[in-house]
């Protein structure tokens, strides 16, 4: 890096003389500009940003079973999926979780059995390519609880190969020791619906020749849970055993509370659909509502499923004659966001986009109650969502994020944005832990035990408490005038910095990986007044430095999530190098050799012309939904966060020069 151009950076590693640093801020001032153009296009009429949550391709593969299975088969979709699946194929003939990762397996048969539902015979070139990365790579055998399930709803494994989900745990009280909200918001608007589908275990005929059995082998036959010892010896296998006895009884005719409960989960799931139709704003909770409700009889043109299908049709995405499906949407997270990086861009306050976005913002806020009550009941609600419909289940980093933005900016009545932000404060502070930190969506949503139950094999079955949304939170107290004695501040303080790898870094639940958790670890802990000479942050700052890449710029893969060994080691990526970069600047480092060569790397990669001229370009997937098994590229994060980290390193150096 030493050699690079200064066309290319801000400067050299050496002390610039006054005219490189004129050039250099000259270039820098550019550079942000452009930025800030690109990003205010991007700007919805009605005043919010959102672009392409992207993730693997099961989400689309399962609308096809979807549907197939509930008789709404609609061929152009259904085309324009599999000119879309096949495009993302790869030439071993699998389909990974992430951009650049291993062959995922329940990607790779969800693929293939959507493809081969769709028509396409076993013996065309791609079919084949994919059942040999299949084969190679464990096969049905390997494959996660819900893909099991898929293939046993069409009649590929049996019902007994799937872990029991029992209708009648809806009735279990919310003190007992298990009940749907000891899970998270995710998991229960997923699992009380899906319960209906298991205990059920309907079976839909596919047509002649669109089955997969060729994919099975002899190690197939018994595809069921196996423990490792006697019940009690472990809860994994306590569990094992417990799933074969509710199976045992669950294969009686008498069910007395069959009725009953199936009652309560229609209930229960109509009363968590929104308005416009969308349940939990999530794909799986979507789909295995509508799924519940056609096995329940609700035909077609009911209200509720019309409108769930509209919410459905809102999270696809069409370009090139192909279709594909969101799992979620973004545009609240990304408002926020993107203000946020407009406002250290040097934006006013009152700038009309700024002002337009509060105002679509606060419009958004949740003001009724939620699951989030039932651990929580005395609190007024206030937060934000994370979607355009979920009032149901606001979440505690949208609302950390929106107010700090909301902090910031001008509006009309500023009176009004006041009441607002304290009805939504006084909701967050009432959402920490006992632990300490903040969950996304619930109060002390941590029983790890529940992990150990045979359906929850993606390990992900619970929300508990994580440095990330603590430190955000932190970040915006700061702002908003809390100090470090403050009782509930001391308490997240103890738990960010109690969770400090032994190197130095700190692990990200929300964002791949350790980069991620450690920019925010580093802005909440110097933003809430800690020392950042201390051996926290001294540690901090020596790991980033250890894993900045040659060309300047920091990543991380997501395969860190399963081999710690990797973590920080990665492709550049502009939204990770911005991560590092906004790490080392909150530590004081603004003036470190590691992040001149950063910002050197941003400017760089910026794009100079085309669709993204003014921005960045990044395939890799930098988001995280649940940590091993699903993640995300958040189509944003590579246009907000290089701006953000080139505008707190100018306002660093200025500051500098100020002294």
């Amino acid at each position: 890096m030493e050699n690079m151009d200064k066309s290319q950076g801000v400067g050299s590693e050496n002390e610039p003389g006054q005219a490189d640093a004129a050039v250099a801020t000259e270039k820098l001032d550019r550079s942000i500009e452009r930025s800030r153009d690109f990003l205010l296009s991007c700007q919805d009429e009605a005043g919010y940003w959102v672009d392409e949550l992207e993730a693997n391709v099961t989400i689309s593969a399962e609308f096809i079973f979807f549907m197939h299975f509930t008789d709404r088969l609609d061929e152009v979709k259904q085309g324009q999926i599999v000119k879309y699946l096949l495009d993302l194929q790869r030439e071993d003939g699998s389909w990974p979780l992430f951009h650049g990762g291993i062959c995922d397996i329940n990607s790779t048969v969800e693929a293939y059995m959507a493809l081969k539902m769709a028509g396409l015979p076993a013996d065309q070139e791609e079919m084949v390519r994919a059942r040999q990365a299949i084969l190679a790579n464990g096969g049905i055998k390997k494959t996660r609880v819900f893909t099991k399930m898929f293939l046993a709803m069409f009649g590929q494994v049996s019902w007994d190969d799937c872990p029991a989900v029992p209708v009648e745990i809806i009735l279990f009280p919310d003190k007992c020791f298990f009940n749907i909200y000891e899970i998270s918001s995710w998991s229960r608007g997923t699992v009380v619906p899906l319960s209906v589908v298991r205990s059920l275990e309907p079976v839909h005929q596919l047509q002649e020749g669109r089955d997969v059995q060729e994919l099975f082998t002899e190690a197939d036959q018994d595809l069921d849970f196996k423990p490792n010892g006697l019940p009690f010896t472990s809860w994994r296998d306590t569990f094992i055993y417990l799933d074969r006895a509710i199976k045992a009884v669950g294969k009686l005719s008498w069910k007395p509370l069959r009725q009953k409960a199936l009652a309560k989960v229609e209930a229960w799931t109509l009363e968590h659909q929104e308005y416009e139709g969308d349940f939990g704003g999530i794909q799986p909770a979507m789909f295995n509502s509508l799924l519940a409700l056609h096995l329940l009889g609700y035909p077609k043109d009911h209200p509720a499923c019309v409108k769930g299908m509209e919410a459905v049709d809102r999270f696809l995405l069409e370009k090139d004659g192909k279709l594909w499906m969101q799992a979620c949407v973004s545009p609240l997270w990304d408002s926020a966001i993107a203000c946020n990086a407009l406002m250290d861009s040097g934006m006013p306050s009152d700038h009309p986009a700024l002002v337009k976005a509060a105002e679509w913002i606060i419009s958004k806020q949740v003001v009724k109650r939620g699951d989030w009550q039932v651990k929580n009941p005395g609190a007024e609600p206030g937060g934000w969502a994370f979607e355009f419909y979920n009032e149901l289940y606001p979440d505690t980093d949208d609302t950390a994020e929106i107010l700090l933005f909301l902090d910031r900016v001008e509006t009309s009545d500023p009176r009004w944005k006041l009441s607002e932000c304290h009805r939504a404060m006084n909701w967050l502070l009432s959402m920490q832990s006992k632990s300490g930190g903040w969950g996304a969506f619930d109060v002390d949503n941590d029983m790890e035990v529940l992990n150990e139950v045979p359906f929850a094999d993606h390990k992900a079955l619970l929300d508990p408490p994580t440095v990330d949304v603590t430190s955000r939170i932190l970040w915006m107290l700061s702002k908003w005038g809390f100090k470090q004695q403050h009782p509930q501040v001391q308490r997240a303080i103890k738990f960010v910095k109690d969770r400090q790898e032994i190197d130095g870094c700190w692990f990200g639940r929300w964002g791949v990986n350790y980069i991620y958790g450690t920019f925010l670890a580093l802005n909440g802990l110097r933003a809430i007044g800690e020392d950042m000479k201390a051996p926290f942050s001294r540690k901090a700052v020596g790991w980033l430095e250890n894993h900045q890449n040659e060309d300047g710029g920091w990543g991380e893969t997501c395969q860190s999530y399963a081999e710690p060994s990797l973590r920080g080691r990665g492709k550049s990526t502009a939204s990770q190098t911005a991560w590092a970069l906004m790490g080392l600047i909150a530590a004081d480092e603004a003036k470190n050799p590691a992040v001149l060569r950063g910002v050197k790397y941003l400017m760089a990669t910026q794009n100079d012309s085309g669709e993204f001229s003014g921005s960045w370009w990044e395939d890799e997937f930098t988001g995280t939904g649940f940590p091993v098994h699903f993640f995300i590229k958040y189509h944003m994060y590579q246009h907000f966060f290089p701006l953000m980290a080139l505008s707190r390193y100018r306002q660093a150096i200025q500051g500098e020069a100020q002294r």
